[in-house]
This record gives structure tokens, C-alpha cells and sequence, in this order.
């Protein structure tokens, strides 16, 4: 008699929008994980068939179809339909190592005080190391005893395994910073919530960056986005210290000019909404500050 199969601890969620090839391919590869993920796709307003590609190839897929881009709201949209205790994210262009998401769940599993883990970055084709992943290595915050990595002050979406709950309660990404750098906000209304966000070195994804993308859009949404965290959860000193910053670092021309325009016309909900944090969470994102001065690989490009 074969024994019942244990209910899935993992579910991935993935937005797409008009990269039909890149996500069928990620499909395939999440398809051949041992840990056989349940997997929704969050179809945000494509026009290329993905929706009626993913379900002729792979019917047990759960597509939304919310009819329009929602940005990092569709993967919102996403945890409604989760029935599993941890959500993992990745992009129509990233897939999972096999045996990552076991070490997630088991991870997860051991350390209730984590929300959040961080996977360790490769680019394909040829497996070189993603920039971004020594900083997440070495990253500057205490290590409080018992934490099973490097404490991040905020982590990638596209990279990293969450607890269902801790997200649903924390709200979320927010509809109003859409795309770019989306996760600042939530990561620090999770910390303020008493959760750590930790970088895992043995959990490993595979990013093949789409050619399909707009770098000055997401430039200009990063820039706007940084600005709008800053002030909605930074102590004013600090706020205008980082956005002195940011200023100094960015490309001075149309597409910073548009952003920091965008930015100021959002000031009136900002201020509205500002909730700065804890005193112990605005510490560990003022250590921060320096490796974010030196980075190589957060730079406001395209």
C-alpha cells in the first residue's frame, strides 16, 4: 500500500508580464524540483498568451488573471490563494535549486523568529555569483545568537522564501511603489513587527535576466520608491540624510528629473501615511547606510 503524500510546507508565486517564453521555461524547471511545489502565476496583464500557454502545458498551475499590471500587488494577490505555511518567490526569469525549498521549510521550521530567507544568487548562463550576493553575505548587522544567517535589513523578492502569515499580516507590498525596490517598505514593517530577515548561503536560485525589460522605467520607479520609504519610515534626520545620499549617487538627467517629480507629488500621501520605525529597527537600517554608499550592485542604471 503506498503511503499518502505528505501536504505540500511551500507554495511558489510568480508575476509575469509579456514574457511568455522566459515563464514557461521557469515552469519547467520548477516542474522538475523533487519538492514538487504547488505553483500560482500571476498573469499581470499580459497580451502575449501566457495564460493559455501555462494551462495547455501545465493544467495544475493556478493562473490569476487580475486584467491589468499590478506590479508586486499580484504577488499579494498570490498569498490569498496560499495553503501553505511559507510562500516562495521567484521571477518569470529565476527558478529554484533543487532542495532549497526543503532547506527553506526545515530552516523555517527550526527558527520561528525568522520571516524571511534570502537565497544565494547565480546568473545564468554560467553560474557566476549575482553581485548583490556578497553584500548579503557580509552584511553589516548584529547576528543575534541563534539566527541561522547574516540579518539582512531587507531581502529580494525575486530570491526569497517567506512566512505566509508574517506576510499577510504585515500587508503585504504595497499598490502604491508598484515595482523597484518594492521591498524596502515591507521589510521594514516586518522588522517593526519583530521579525528578522535572514540570508540563507545554502539556499540557491538561478536567475537568467529577460532581455524583455524597460531598465530606465525601473530606474526612475527605483528612484521614487527609495524616496517614498525613506520618508514614510525614516526619522527626519535620517530620511534627509538618505536622500541627500541618493542624490549624489544618481544620474542627473530626464529620468532622475521625472522621478524625483513623481516622488514630490506623492509627498502629500506620505507625509499623510508617515509612520517612522522603532528606534531599534532605525538602527539597524542606519548600519546600513555605508554598505549602501559603496555598493556596486544597487546602482540606479538604464
Amino acid at each position: 500500500m503506498t503511503a499518502p503524500a505528505e501536504p505540500a510546507r511551500v507554495t511558489v508565486a510568480i508575476i509575469t508580464h509579456d514574457r511568455r517564453r522566459e515563464l514557461l521555461h521557469t515552469l519547467d524547471r520548477l516542474a522538475g524540483l523533487p519538492e514538487r511545489p504547488p505553483v500560482i502565476v500571476v498573469d499581470n496583464g499580459c497580451t502575449d498568451g501566457t495564460a493559455e500557454a501555462v494551462a495547455q502545458r501545465y493544467p495544475e498551475v493556478t493562473v490569476v488573471r487580475p486584467g491589468a499590471n499590478l506590479g508586486a500587488v499580484g504577488r499579494n494577490l498570490a498569498a490569498r490563494q496560499v495553503r501553505t505555511p511559507y510562500l516562495a518567490f521567484c521571477d518569470d526569469d529565476t527558478w529554484w535549486e533543487a532542495g532549497s525549498l526543503d532547506r527553506a521549510v526545515a530552516v523555517l521550521d527550526a527558527h520561528p523568529q525568522v520571516a524571511t530567507l534570502t537565497a544565494r544568487i547565480v546568473v545564468e548562463p554560467g553560474g557566476r555569483e549575482d553581485p548583490i550576493v556578497p553584500e548579503l553575505r557580509d552584511s553589516p548587522l548584529p547576528r543575534p545568537t541563534g539566527l541561522p544567517g547574516p540579518a539582512l535589513g531587507s531581502f529580494l523578492a525575486g530570491a526569497t522564501v517567506v512566512r505566509t502569515e508574517a506576510f499577510r499580516r504585515a500587508g503585504g507590498f504595497s499598490p502604491r511603489l508598484w515595482l523597484g525596490g518594492e521591498e524596502e517598505l515591507l521589510a521594514a514593517d516586518l522588522m517593526t513587527a519583530g521579525w528578522w530577515l535572514v540570508f540563507d548561503e545554502e539556499m540557491l536560485i538561478h536567475h537568467r535576466p529577460s532581455a524583455l525589460r524597460d531598465p530606465t522605467r525601473r530606474r526612475a520607479d527605483g528612484i521614487r520608491n527609495t524616496l517614498w520609504f525613506t520618508w514614510l519610515r525614516r526619522p527626519p534626520r535620517s530620511a534627509l540624510r538618505r536622500t541627500v545620499q541618493l542624490l549624489a549617487t544618481v544620474p542627473h538627467d530626464r529620468t532622475t528629473a521625472r522621478a524625483l517629480a513623481r516622488a514630490l507629488a506623492g509627498a502629500p500621501w506620505v507625509l499623510r501615511d508617515r509612520r517612522p520605525v522603532p528606534a531599534a529597527v532605525e538602527q539597524r537600517l542606519a548600519a546600513l547606510e555605508a554598505a549602501q554608499r559603496a555598493s556596486t550592485a544597487r546602482r540606479y542604471v538604464g
